[in-house]
């Protein structure tokens, strides 16, 4: 291919926006050449990109994104929904680290992102009213509980989904999780080398898969050593504060005599601590206290807090690119073809981050 260099002089000819055309002109290619550089194809070589980014930053052309988006039948939207209050969205540092993650995985596209709540009925119903009118091209979903109608919702509607954290054990939908069954089984294999033998544990909302799995490795752990799991010193929580203060008065008063907590998330180890100071225990002298998330409140709780860290940005990055390969996928067949296809699992490895707290 022959490049001829571009003309001097910045301005395009027709005197307002520059075209695609006039950009292949200065460029000397064809206009399907500068498309493709555009959308970051492969199939150029790096003299004919070159030479097209300089044709583009002379003219000062900007893609037409809409106009590419109606062409391909596209909305460059994804929503991100959370099926929770508001106010739990802005208390738990999980809801923040996933956006980030989504974020980093959209910073080099032109993708924007929706963020929406549906944790009540007629949110539900809008929601359902805005993605049958196909606004976006596929959905995010946080923090879904095993009864949410939500997922069979979008699966009706046939959108690409992708879910954080399985519903079920057998998950129709493409789904991220981290290992929650793995990460608290060392929780109490660490706290049983510490000598520890009456742990007990505040779960998360059981109607949430991953707290149920956590809590069998509670129980495989426990198992695993020859001890008995001793349903008193089970007490379920919500992943707030506030549950974890009301587990663990709840637990002191049932077995003042226990020596370990493991608490299923960070927020509700936090308030764990409150009643367990208030009620004049030592941490983690008298009781070793262990959460899961490793979040920013491990870090700054006193003393600093034993976690189990899952990687929520990893996870909100991977849920993105999987989100936007079905989405490609989707595209590049015919338009009529199901979309149907083998749907990934992808649970991401915990790791545990020892502290004061235990």
């Amino acid at each position: 291919m022959t490049i001829r260099q571009p003309r001097p002089g910045g301005r395009a000819r027709s005197g307002g926006r520059p075209t695609l055309e006039e950009v292949a002109a200065r460029a000397g290619v064809g206009r399907g050449t500068v498309s493709r550089v555009i959308n970051g194809s492969p199939r150029v070589s790096e003299r004919t990109r070159a030479a097209v980014e300089a044709a583009v930053a002379e003219l000062g052309y900007v893609p037409n994104t809409a106009a590419r988006a109606l062409a391909a039948n596209r909305t460059d939207a994804i929503a991100l929904v959370v099926p929770e209050p508001e106010g739990r969205f802005f208390a738990e540092p999980y809801f923040s680290d996933i956006i980030h993650g989504v974020g980093d995985a959209l910073a080099d596209t032109e993708v924007q992102l929706l963020l929406t709540f549906a944790s009540k009925a007629r949110e539900r119903r809008r929601l359902a009213q805005y993605l049958a009118a196909q606004r976006v091209d596929g959905v995010l979903l946080v923090s879904v509980h095993a009864d949410d109608p939500l997922p069979d919702l979008i699966e009706q509607l046939d959108i690409p989904a992708v879910v954080s954290g399985r519903r079920s054990a057998t998950e129709p939908l493409t789904s991220v999780d981290s290992d929650n069954f793995e990460g608290a089984k060392a929780a109490i294999e660490h706290l049983l080398s510490r000598g520890r033998t009456r742990i007990a544990t505040i779960t998360g909302r059981l109607d949430v898969y991953g707290a149920q799995r956590r809590l069998d490795g509670y129980r495989a752990a426990l198992a695993a050593a020859g001890q008995e799991v001793d349903d008193t010193l089970v007490e379920p929580g919500d992943f707030t504060e506030e549950g974890g203060r009301r587990a663990m008065t709840e637990l002191l008063a049932r077995r003042p005599d226990l020596d370990a907590v493991f608490a299923a998330s960070d927020v509700m180890a936090s308030g764990a601590r409150q009643i367990l100071r208030d009620k004049g225990r030592r941490i983690p002298e008298d009781v070793a206290l262990v959460g899961f998330d490793d979040s920013a409140v491990a870090r700054h709780m006193d003393p600093p807090l034993t976690s189990v860290r899952q990687p929520i940005e990893e996870m909100g990055r991977e849920m993105t690119r999987l989100l936007l390969a079905e989405i490609a996928s989707v595209g590049a067949r015919h338009p009529q073809a199901s979309r149907r296809l083998a749907r990934e699992q992808l649970v991401l490895p915990t790791e545990l981050v020892v502290r004061a707290s235990s």
